[in-house]
């Protein structure tokens, strides 16, 4: 008998991997459907029940998805809520529609070559902060990279 298929978490983390000068590590996600490739994003993932706070889901991720542990993660306070995509609601309980994500700082020293898991990404570029903002998918994710020379520099983004 098979068990029963665990339902997602609707609370996940974003992570934004970046260098000092604002270089932003972006990954493509792997897609069984052609419809959705070139969707490019920087680190996500759901909250798992063992995972002790939202820092532990960041830790997570990161290393599954990139293999990079060494750096700086920082917890940006903001939460962003928005509905699930029609095409990944499956992966939810039912009545889930909406999901909750807190939002991280990840920095390195430098430019890092990511090991990437072939089920979830497959293909990884740096950008400086402007063109990375621009290239990924997620609006949230947009807005995040947006926020990049506040958080890391102290002073207002200019595109």
């Amino acid at each position: 008998m098979l068990a029963p298929m665990a339902f997602k978490l609707p609370e996940s983390v974003l992570v934004v991997i970046h260098t000092p000068r604002l270089d932003v590590l972006l990954l493509e996600r792997a897609s069984a459907n052609k419809r959705d490739g070139g969707l490019w994003q920087s680190v996500t993932g759901s909250r798992e029940p063992d995972d002790p706070d939202l820092e532990a889901t960041a830790r997570r991720e990161l290393l599954e998805e990139t293999g990079l542990s060494a750096g700086t993660l920082t917890d940006w306070r903001l939460t962003n809520r928005y509905e699930i995509w029609a095409q990944w609601r499956a992966r939810y309980a039912p009545d889930v529609t909406h999901n909750v994500e807190h939002v991280f700082g990840f920095q390195v020293p430098a430019l890092s070559l990511a090991t990437l898991d072939p089920a979830e990404h497959v293909a990884q570029m740096w950008l400086p902060w402007q063109e990375a903002m621009q290239k990924v998918f997620s609006p949230t994710n947009r807005a995040a990279i947006w926020q990049l020379p506040r958080r890391v520099l102290g002073h207002t983004a200019r595109t």
